[in-house]
């Protein structure tokens, strides 16, 4: 169950020295959806703030609303599966140029899983995520400066 201990400790991002975020649950946009509200910033990371209706800074976890089971074979082969698909999303109000409102801008990680494959694979499934999100983790700033410097 998606369930972050607050403060979360954010990834090393440029600029910034040891960020972190104090969270509290909020209501989701759907019943299928479990999501947290910033409410406190650690750590320097001069410029950030925290969220406010006006200027959202969200993290959302969402679950399928019905999960799809595994497909039956036809003549010994099992064609393409239905999905069970799982989203982290998050969002931020962004100030797109100084001194105008803020928009929202979004991060969403999308696990999209074979039906059946959470039981009949579920190590394989656990070290893909580790795989992403390590890989993610260890490369935070770099994927920051990325997105930050268009390249």
């Amino acid at each position: 169950m998606f369930s972050p201990a607050s403060p979360v400790t954010g990834g090393g991002q440029t600029g910034f020295t040891s960020p972190t975020y104090t969270i509290t649950q909020v209501p989701a946009p759907d019943v299928n959806g479990k999501q947290y509200a910033v409410t406190a910033l650690g750590g320097t990371q001069t410029g950030a703030r925290i969220h406010a209706p006006s200027d959202p800074f969200t993290i959302n976890f969402v679950v399928p609303k019905v999960n799809a089971t595994p497909g039956v074979p036809v003549n010994g082969v099992l064609g393409p599966q239905k999905r069970n698909t799982y989203k982290l999303i998050g969002r931020a109000g962004l100030i797109p140029v100084a001194g105008q409102a803020p928009q929202i801008g979004t991060c969403t990680v999308e696990i999209s899983v074979p039906a059946g494959a959470e039981s009949a694979d579920a190590a394989k499934v656990k070290a893909l995520l580790s795989l992403v999100f390590g890989a993610a983790s260890a490369q935070s700033a770099g994927i920051g400066d990325s997105v930050v410097l268009g390249v």
